[in-house]
Formats: structure tokens, C-alpha cells, sequence
């Protein structure tokens, strides 16, 4: 069973699932300045997330963890990932409760950035995480440095809850609650 279905809205950005014939797309989304600059401190990077295997990584997916990819107009402009971190097998968050979701995002080419397509992707996403009942919350992991990704994310609700090493990763986490959720949809 999946954590979320494929969501749709009449909006023109959609989330569909990401499948193998995406992996040359995220790759070449992963040579972006822009993208680089959101997945690592080290400024001689010249590929983001460490140059992840994008076939191997979507042929690894499972209800546990998956990519959901936004497109406007059948344009591809963004991409998601969402897991549970309890579950999760590399065990990315540490000992963590369960009733979570993690969420990472980012926007592939530099002309969709700026334009309101993040928040929406966010919106559906988080809608989608807490229709299940037993989730109480999501976490996401920005770089502490990434001072636009922390008031992005604040700005939707999200509370900062300290600085916490992810391998060689200096993050500030951040969570947001059903609760808070919920009382922002009002």
C-alpha cells in the first residue's frame, strides 16, 4: 500500500508517480547550480546528493519511500520524496516515532523556480500525508545554511526544532504537526 495516491487537483501542477523513464530528467536536474546548492554545504560539488544512482534509486522504490514528480502542462518542473522515516531501511532519521512522514522537494529547471509551484507541490503532498489518520506530523531536513528553504518551509507551517548532523549534512530540522496543519486549512 502506497502512503499516498497519485494526487490530482484542477490546478494546472500535478503530482504523478516517478518512474524509471525519469531518471535522465533527475539527473540532469541534479547538475543545476541551484539544485547542488540545496543538497550540500561543499562548494566544490559539482552534482547534487552525493551523484545518486536516479535508475537504481527508482527501481528501489516501495510504499515506504517514493517520488512523486510535478508537472505543469506535462512539463516535469519538480520533484518530491516522501517516506516514512520510522520504517525506511537505511535508517536516514535515526530512532524516530512512528507516524511520520518525510518530505524532501526540489524545483529541476531554473525557470520554474519563484512562481508558487513548491508551495503547491507542499500542499499536496501534506494534504495527501495527513489523509491518513496515523500520521501526527512531518519532518523535513534543510540544510541549517539554506536560510530561503527555512522560511519557505515556516511559512507553511513548519516549526524548527534544532540543527542535527545527517552524515557530513548540517540541517536544521523542522516538523510540522497535524495539528497545525489542520488549524492553518480553517
Amino acid at each position: 500500500m502506497s502512503l499516498y495516491p497519485p494526487a490530482t487537483t484542477p490546478d494546472a501542477l500535478r503530482l504523478r508517480p516517478a518512474t524509471f523513464e525519469d531518471a535522465d530528467l533527475l539527473a540532469s536536474w541534479d547538475r543545476e547550480p541551484h539544485v547542488i546548492a540545496c543538497s550540500t554545504d561543499d562548494p566544490e560539488a559539482e552534482v547534487a546528493f552525493g551523484g545518486i544512482d536516479w535508475r537504481e534509486e527508482l527501481a528501489e522504490q516501495s510504499g515506504i519511500s517514493f517520488y512523486r514528480i510535478a508537472e505543469i502542462d506535462g512539463r516535469a518542473i519538480g520533484v518530491m520524496q516522501i517516506i516514512d522515516p520510522h520504517l525506511e531501511p537505511t535508517h536516514y532519521w535515526g530512532d524516530i516515532e512512528p507516524g511520520l512522514r518525510a518530505i524532501d522537494i526540489w524545483i529541476g529547471p531554473k525557470d520554474a523556480l519563484g512562481r508558487g509551484h513548491g508551495t503547491e507541490m507542499m500542499r499536496q503532498a501534506l494534504d495527501a500525508c495527513f489523509a491518513d489518520p496515523q500520521v501526527h506530523g512531518v519532518v523535513i531536513d534543510p540544510l541549517a545554511s539554506n536560510a530561503d528553504a527555512h522560511r519557505f518551509y515556516q511559512r507553511l507551517g513548519f516549526r524548527p526544532e534544532g540543527r542535527r548532523m545527517f552524515g557530513d549534512d548540517d540541517c536544521l530540522v523542522h516538523r510540522l504537526t497535524r495539528a497545525d496543519w489542520e488549524a492553518r486549512a480553517r
